[in-house]
């Protein structure tokens, strides 16, 4: 699949597509192809709704204490409809299980739910972080 199908499949699944996606894309797409390919486990529904997967990916992902990272997986589980209080039994369980550190990963990731951040163009385009929409 060419790389412009695969980032729109992405962007349909998740809401945006993460900037490492196009870097991804451009670069190497044989690698991409077989990124989305392990992508569509996480952002498809299967025995686990595609909304609950997400959420244990942002718990793995703050363990990591990734923070664009964690970024992206707040801005794909808002996608796929989390509601603020699934989100934040989410950060208890991080708290449990990762410590004050995997919490703090979260930090900005939070923000998205007060609507504070993540708003179009939101991002240095680093890592995880989500880019800007393509027109």
């Amino acid at each position: 699949m060419e790389p412009k199908k695969v980032i729109d499949s992405i962007e349909g699944k998740m809401g945006f597509t993460p900037e490492i996606m196009n870097m991804m894309g451009e670069m190497n797409p044989d690698m991409f192809e077989h990124y989305k390919k392990c992508d569509d486990q996480i952002q498809e529904d299967g025995a686990l709704s595609a909304k609950v997967k997400v959420l244990m990916s942002l718990a793995v992902m703050a363990a990591q204490r990734c923070e664009p990272c964690c970024e992206s997986q707040m801005r794909s589980a808002l996608n796929h409809g989390a509601t603020k209080e699934e989100i934040m039994e989410t950060m208890n369980v991080i708290f449990i299980t990762s410590g004050a550190p995997g919490v703090a990963a979260c930090r900005r990731a939070l923000k998205l739910i007060e609507g504070t951040e993540g708003r179009e163009g939101y991002g240095s385009g680093h890592g995880c972080m989500p880019g800007r929409k393509r027109q």
